[in-house]
């Protein structure tokens, strides 16, 4: 049997399941080793739903990818519990331009949920889209079989809600609609191609509860692989209990650590092609017409950065010097000036080889972590703070709280009602 695990689980709201002597007794809970967000044992399910991918790899595969393993197989060994029959379960999958992550996931306390089951993996499907304009072939293949992944994880299971996305890779692409429509038919999924705003607006709910009640504005942004996201939060004003409600202004660039390294280098990077990088990306901050609508608390100590990305919690894993990433190390950390510019020098003067090295990098980040660094750079001068937060959590967190609040879980008689039943 699994120990239950003392910290909390590694996403957004999710906490330890606490139980009793006597409710332990009274009920057994099976629970599920999960490595990676790859599930050891899987859940019968009628073979009419959700049909998997011919020739898909199994879902017990452990976040392998043909270039080596995932970032979430070098993490220390996380266990899951399966879910009980009266429990109401919610999914959440974004399939981005170098990520492919799926979230499922059961509300519990106000504002809080517990993690079923997760999976990330990197499949680089924006790759050569700049320069082509459509989704290529090996592309294709590699999220079609992380897909497939995902599919298994969700046939079987009764979902309250569930909401599966697709964003930049797919927006820009020329046949992005018909590859997800492949998707449809090979895996059986219906993906959805989101807008920008709804993308930001995501991004913003998904770090809502690293917020603190001090906090008078902020700068949320969201590098991804494709584009990145920036959202002006204030509150100053009369402070609504969703974050997203305060967005004053929002951004959306078309530039990603994929599009960024394919048209700069993101292998051999030297201080003058970064510098270059930080430029392209000031240019397009310049243009942004909402830039100075947090100028009056932007000076005060108040008002903070909030990234949420790859390359922040790499930056963050970098400068606490970890052997391995930890999410539970990472996610909300706050880190100074000073910190982030040492960084940033950093891992600029490491070669390629030396980046690749590194745990919190590895093979698959090794060419575009300076391209993050390069965007992070540009938003850091547009709107200089003292202080960043680091948020390990995205558009899967965001889905997750939007589609429980919204069909009122954590209201108080609700949520009293479903605790007497448990």
């Amino acid at each position: 049997m699994a120990v239950r695990p003392k910290a909390a689980l590694p996403d957004s709201g999710a906490e330890p399941v606490k139980r009793t002597r006597k409710r332990r007794r009274k009920r057994s809970r099976k629970r599920v080793f999960m490595r990676g967000g790859e599930s050891c044992v899987q859940k019968a399910a009628p073979a009419d739903q959700l049909k998997p991918r011919t020739g898909a790899p199994p879902a017990a595969a452990g976040g392998e990818t043909p270039s080596g393993k995932a970032r979430g197989d070098r993490q220390n060994l996380v266990r899951y519990s399966l879910n009980r029959p009266d429990e109401r379960l919610y999914a959440a999958l974004d399939l981005g331009t170098n990520n492919c992550r799926l979230l499922i996931a059961a509300p519990t306390r106000p504002g809080r949920f517990r993690v079923v089951d997760a999976f990330s993996r990197i499949v680089r499907l924006g790759e050569g889209l700049s320069s082509s304009g459509k989704l290529g072939e090996a592309a294709m293949e590699r999220a079609l079989a992380a897909l497939a992944i995902c599919a298994q994880k969700l046939e079987g299971k009764r979902f309250s809600g569930m909401q599966l996305i697709a964003t930049e890779a797919c927006r820009a692409a020329s046949n992005g609609a018909q590859f997800l429509e492949r998707v449809r038919k090979e895996t059986g999924l219906r993906l959805t191609i989101i807008d920008r705003e709804t993308e930001a607006r995501l991004a913003v709910a998904g770090c809502s509860s690293l917020v603190g009640r001090d906090t008078d504005g902020l700068v949320l942004f969201d590098i991804g692989g494709g584009s990145s996201e920036i959202a002006l939060v204030d509150l100053t004003k009369r402070r609504s209990g969703r974050l997203s409600d305060n967005i004053v202004a929002w951004t959306s660039l078309p530039v990603g650590v994929v599009s960024i390294a394919e048209r700069f280098g993101g292998r051999d990077v030297s201080p003058e092609s970064f510098e270059a990088m930080v430029e392209a990306v000031s240019e397009l901050l310049r243009n942004f017409e909402g830039a100075d609508r947090l100028k009056h608390v932007a000076s005060s100590e108040r008002f903070h950065l909030l990234g949420t990305s790859g390359t922040v919690t790499t930056l963050a894993g970098v400068h606490l010097g970890l052997r391995r990433y930890d999410r539970r190390r990472v996610d909300g950390l706050w880190l100074d000036r000073q910190h982030v510019d040492s960084m940033i020098r950093r891992i600029l003067s490491w070669n390629f080889d030396q980046r690749k090295a590194n745990p919190c990098i590895g093979e698959e980040r090794a060419d575009l972590v300076l391209a993050g660094c390069a965007i992070l750079e540009a938003i850091r001068r547009q709107w200089p703070s003292e202080r960043l937060r680091v948020a390990d959590r995205g558009l899967r967190e965001g889905m997750l709280s939007e589609m429980m609040a919204r069909d009122g879980v954590w209201r108080r008689k609700r949520f009293h009602a479903a605790a007497r039943i448990a």
